[in-house]
């Protein structure tokens, strides 16, 4: 019994080790979950949140963090537009005070914009290289935020937006009836000057999980696909691989992103915001200023996503 128990094992372990070998794409494919170096970056009294875990995956010389590496404990947070967690809970953008939000100065003798975000679930705004503002809510409650910035054209806006996890890199969380499944994500945003998200900004995937067929994916220019994969939930995530890409060091002010495939328009209902008083409350200045909500091609698989955007 124990040396077919070892043998079985064995066979196991050979299939995953083969499995793995038949992916020749650019990315790194690493198996199982992450090594949690930090529990849960986030807790909310009063609002349902959801553990939001910063972890490790390793590969030969290769450290990954998971799902991403993110500036949220510098509490560079961008102003509230709606935070259950803070109690900020605006019905309308009539009760919010616009005035109050600090201006970033990135031009001196710029002009000041404002934007509206939302994002599902994570995001960093960058103009010019400039940290503007971190998301104040890693994943749940759904939650807004509002910045301001002066700056002058033409000026370039770079966005680092995560699709949180539930169980570290594994990419999924306990939803639907099944212990891991694959979140999804989202971002939208608007600004003053007319500037939206929409399908001519550029968006690259860095992270995707989880994968449990390597034969699924495919590599098409710069685009990393993962169309053809399962986004289905599981009971466990024994077959679980997860792909990751290094990020370049100038993403931010690079023009390589150019190379990079155009953003991905997915409807509100697909990406699930009509029960969200975050978005819902303030529509007419999302999607009532032509924003759409944009991600990578794969908008469950693909968790860490880079946008960049030029305003001319």
């Amino acid at each position: 019994m124990k040396y077919k128990l070892i043998t079985i094992l064995s066979l196991v372990n050979l299939h995953c080790f083969a499995d793995t070998n038949t992916y020749t794409g650019s990315g790194v494919v690493i198996q199982g979950e992450a090594n949690v170096t930090n529990q849960t970056l986030f807790s909310c009294e009063h609002g349902r949140s959801r553990m939001s875990p910063v972890g490790t995956k390793s590969s030969y010389q290769k450290q990954y963090t998971v799902p991403a590496e993110v500036l949220y404990e510098e509490k560079y947070f961008a102003a509230d537009l709606y935070n259950e967690c803070a109690e900020i809970t605006p019905s309308a953008l009539s009760d919010v005070q616009i005035s109050n939000v600090p201006i970033v100065e990135i031009d001196s003798n710029g002009e000041v914009i404002t934007g509206y975000i939302f994002a599902d679930n994570y995001f960093e705004l960058y103009v010019n290289g400039k940290l503007v503002g971190v998301d104040s809510v890693p994943f749940t409650p759904f939650n807004s935020n509002i910045v301001r910035f002066k700056v002058s054209k033409p000026y370039d806006i770079a966005v680092k937006v995560v699709d949180w996890e539930e169980h570290s890199g594994l990419g999924s969380e306990n939803n639907r009836g099944k212990r891991f499944h694959p979140g999804d994500g989202g971002f939208i945003a608007s600004f003053s000057n007319g500037t939206v998200s929409n399908e001519n900004w550029h968006a690259q995937t860095f992270y995707t999980s989880p994968v449990y067929d390597l034969s699924c994916l495919n590599e098409v220019g710069s685009q990393r696909l993962s169309s053809e994969c399962s986004t289905e939930g599981k009971d466990d995530s024994i077959h679980a691989h997860s792909l990751h890409w290094d990020i370049p060091e100038n993403w931010k002010t690079s023009r390589e992103y150019l190379n990079w495939p155009k953003a991905t328009v997915f409807t509100e209902s697909v990406i699930g915001v009509n029960n969200k008083k975050a978005y819902m409350n303030f529509r007419e200045k999302f999607s009532g200023k032509g924003a759409r909500f944009i991600w990578s091609s794969n908008v469950v698989l693909d968790n860490l996503v880079l946008l960049r955007h030029r305003v001319e």
